[in-house]
């Protein structure tokens, strides 16, 4: 069975006063979690805040918003994955709508995250979903197959159970609008379908795929109860420690 994920990305918001003062009031919010894995992915500032966070509350992963495929380099403004290893950040997020649509991200540069994450022993969290055009013109399923195919190129089945898919469809991301739980489910489906093409059911069977876009305390059960939805990636509603403690709980209510 796959464990439920839940991953607060916090974007370009908290400082780390903030982000420590945000960790104490959702630990004494969220108390013990057993069923649901979760990851707070703090801006690059934030982390060494929260670099010990396992050590209270070892059900807590600490991620990070993106990273560079090369080891080391003349990258300025650039961060590798050995470097997020060694402040214990476990999950990193690659090829997020907003880094694909701002700065020009591709399958081909989210492929090359993804193999050096994986690499470094970090688990990727490779977003993909279509935009609201793309949704209109019947567009869906031929986007999400090439995201899919690009992001895993040449990655072994293996490594399948280490990688967790956000499916974000792009016209949901921050603007209150969500995809209807038939809908997500329908997406994640045939996500889950187009991996069982590329690799083989077992391997589509084992990853996690999360869903993205305008996910909040009021819409989390209906989602979450979805039988190929396995968590969530939640943006404004997680920057609130006690929305996003309220959306754990709706998550574990699901569970029982």
């Amino acid at each position: 069975m796959r464990k439920k994920i839940l991953a607060a990305n916090w974007k370009m918001n908290l400082t780390q006063v903030e982000a420590a003062s945000f960790v104490q009031t959702f630990l004494g919010e969220i108390g013990e979690v057993n069923d649901v894995e979760i990851v707070i992915v703090p801006p690059f500032t934030s982390i060494p805040a929260l670099a010990q966070i396992s050590e209270k509350a070892p059900f807590i992963r600490l991620g990070a918003q993106n990273v560079h495929w090369e080891r080391s380099g003349a990258y300025t403004g650039e961060i590798s994955a050995t470097m997020l290893r060694a402040l214990f950040v476990k999950y990193v997020l690659i090829g997020h709508s907003e880094r694909r649509s701002l700065f020009g991200e591709t399958d081909e540069t989210v492929n090359r995250k993804v193999s050096a994450a994986l690499e470094a022993g970090l688990r990727p969290i490779m977003c993909i979903g279509e935009s609201l055009a793309e949704r209109e013109s019947g567009l869906v399923e031929k986007v999400l197959h090439r995201q899919v195919e690009g992001g895993l190129k040449g990655i072994a089945a293996d490594h399948m159970s280490e990688i967790v898919l956000a499916y974000e469809p792009v016209w949901a991301i921050g603007t209150g609008r969500t995809a209807t739980p038939e809908q997500a489910e329908e997406a994640h489906a045939f996500i889950r379908s187009v991996l069982a093409e590329l690799f083989d059911q077992s391997s589509a069977d084992r990853i996690r795929i999360q869903y993205g876009g305008s996910v909040k305390p009021e819409n989390t059960e209906d989602l979450m109860r979805k039988p190929d939805i396995d968590g969530a990636l939640v943006g404004g509603a997680s920057l609130d420690p006690r929305s996003f403690a309220q959306i754990i709980r709706a998550t574990e209510k699901t569970l029982k």
